[in-house]
């Protein structure tokens, strides 16, 4: 099978999943961080109901510790698409009290990003969140269905999983109850940069490789700025970096890299042997970390 073949028929699925989306539930959302997965999903929500408008608002749950690149670029697509953006703030669920601000050199937002996605989706009364995470990413990841169900509380569990033979969808849920939808379940890492590269997707500044202040943790590149607070032995250096996956800053480790196109990018990724989110330090936290999150109701 050739490549484009490949890419058709993955982009063919995905389509088909974001029409069930929109035939099955009532008020479905895209949530947007900013990476290239959530960005692809954009673009194929865009194909799969042109020449109208993207039917679906896009979430952003922002930290207040994103990398500014990364909020230049929603701003900047949403108003290239006329799309309507609802921005859930971490800061404001720390001001209400709803969350506690971690402290010390490990101290990271991240974690707290499950109150307020799920504040956010009680609020606007979402009972269908789209987002991009696929199987290959991550084991937890790997348990997931297209259709992933979420009970009253937002919560996952894994031994409860509908099936889904023939690509036959069951979006049925009691009141308060709502689904997280993954288009692209099926797509590889790999799937998804030869994609942007066949549809030449515009991306963020940060995947190509630039100059960035960073130091050394635990094996780690991390970003010098003031969310993170240095240990007296850290020393903050100039490389060439670029991210693999986005997230907020506290957590999104950096690669060392001289991959300055698309085609650099995918050569890279090719040849190396350090999986896509080998680089998140809030995977690192526990051998199950993605999976606890999960299950409290994390993306």
């Amino acid at each position: 099978m050739s490549m484009i073949t490949h890419l058709k028929e993955l982009e063919a699925e995905s389509i088909y999943v974001l029409r069930e989306v929109a035939a099955q539930f009532e008020r479905p959302v895209i949530l947007f961080s900013g990476g290239k997965d959530s960005i692809v999903i954009v673009h194929l929500a865009y194909k799969a109901f042109y020449p109208a408008k993207i039917p679906f608002p896009l979430l952003h749950i922002d930290t207040g510790h994103n990398f500014q690149e990364t909020i230049d670029y929603r701003d900047a697509l949403v108003s290239k698409l006329g799309a309507e953006l609802i921005v859930g703030s971490v800061q404001e669920s720390i001001d209400t009290g709803r969350v506690k601000e971690e402290t010390g050199y490990y101290a990271s937002r991240n974690k707290l990003q499950t109150t307020t996605l799920l504040d956010t989706i009680e609020k606007y009364h979402f009972d269908a969140a789209i987002g991009g995470a696929r199987r290959d990413e991550e084991k937890a990841r790997a348990k997931e269905r297209f259709f992933s169900h979420r009970d009253e509380f937002g919560q996952w569990n894994p031994k409860n999983q509908r099936p889904e033979l023939w690509n036959i969808f069951n979006g049925r849920k009691a009141m308060g109850e709502h689904f997280r939808v993954f288009p692209i379940s099926n797509w590889t890492e790999m799937d998804v940069w030869q994609y942007i590269l066949q549809e030449q997707i515009e991306m963020p500044s940060l995947y190509y490789t630039h100059e960035r202040k960073v130091f050394e943790r635990d094996g780690q590149w991390l970003a010098a700025e003031p969310c993170i607070k240095l240990k007296p032995t850290e020393q903050v250096v100039t490389k060439h970096v670029r991210c693999r996956t986005i997230g907020d800053i506290t957590c999104t480790g950096l690669t060392l890299s001289e991959a300055h196109s698309l085609e650099d990018i995918i050569e890279e990724i090719a040849a190396t042997r350090v999986t896509e989110r080998g680089g998140r330090a809030d995977d690192k936290r526990s051998e199950t970390s993605m999976e606890d999150r999960k299950k409290a109701g994390y993306f």
